[in-house]
């Protein structure tokens, strides 16, 4: 009856062994599973932010463009009153020197 006993202790230590091999073999799947899942999300999500930094980048260059575009045909408009300006003044200028001169 010993022997059955120490059998039966045995057989139930072997199997609780068992159960504890299976328990870490699915713990390190879960781990991993969970590791591999977790990078693809991260990857995921770095490109997901690659790809709107990309789009506010063109964005962003495009009002540039336009504020430039902009800003040039301003500064050619108040190019052209300047030189309209000075054509007048110069105009003022020559007559007014000659009047001097002559007067």
């Amino acid at each position: 009856m010993a022997s059955e006993s120490v059998k039966r202790i045995l057989d139930a230590e072997a199997e609780a062994d068992r159960k504890i091999a299976d328990a870490r073999r699915r713990a390190e799947e879960i781990i991993t599973e969970t590791q591999q899942n977790g990078a693809v999300a991260v990857q995921k999500k770095v490109a997901e932010a690659k790809a709107e930094s990309e789009k506010r980048k063109r964005s962003d260059q495009e009002r540039l463009r336009k504020y430039a575009e902009n800003a040039d045909k301003e500064c050619g408009k108040r190019l052209d009153e300047l030189r309209d300006q000075l054509s007048k003044n110069s105009d003022k200028a020559v007559s007014a020197i000659i009047s001097g001169f002559f007067g």
